[in-house]
């Protein structure tokens, strides 16, 4: 008698989304483990710089998520790198920053961001934004 389970979850693993997230504070990774909870999404956690294009190409995240404002992970750098590489650089990203930076909003839509938005806009809506991208990319491709 043969099973067809593993059918079931090679499926499961294929509907799957991966969003690639680059961002190492715990509060803001933490709203975006909860909105986005198995079973539709599979998260990457980018932990050193290297991590982000290095898990872009390994994994063809449906979207990448910056928080523009992180000590530790450069988004700027991360997006010029993103934006020259032609097997990464029409993957969506969504930034989320600090309202009052006007700079960092203007440099990150300059360097191609697919979409910034405040912080509290981040956490009140963050499962919103990323369908919104990932729905948006679909239709463009």
């Amino acid at each position: 008698m043969t099973t067809h389970s593993n059918l079931t979850d090679k499926t499961d693993r294929i509907d799957k989304k991966t969003i690639l997230v680059a961002i190492t504070d715990l509060f803001f990774y933490t709203k975006v483990r909860d909105a986005l909870r198995q079973p539709d999404y599979q998260l990457e956690k980018a932990r050193m710089q290297q991590d982000i294009v290095d898990k872009c190409i390994s994994t063809s995240p449906s979207v990448i998520i910056f928080n523009m404002n992180d000590l530790t992970l450069d988004a700027f750098q991360a997006l010029e790198l993103l934006k020259t590489d032609p097997r990464l650089k029409n993957i969506p990203t969504l930034a989320f920053a600090n309202h009052e930076e006007v700079e960092t909003w203007n440099r990150a839509k300059a360097l191609g961001v697919t979409k910034i938005v405040s912080r509290n806009e981040f956490s009140a809506r963050t499962r919103e934004l990323v369908e919104e991208l990932i729905d948006n990319h679909v239709m463009k491709s």
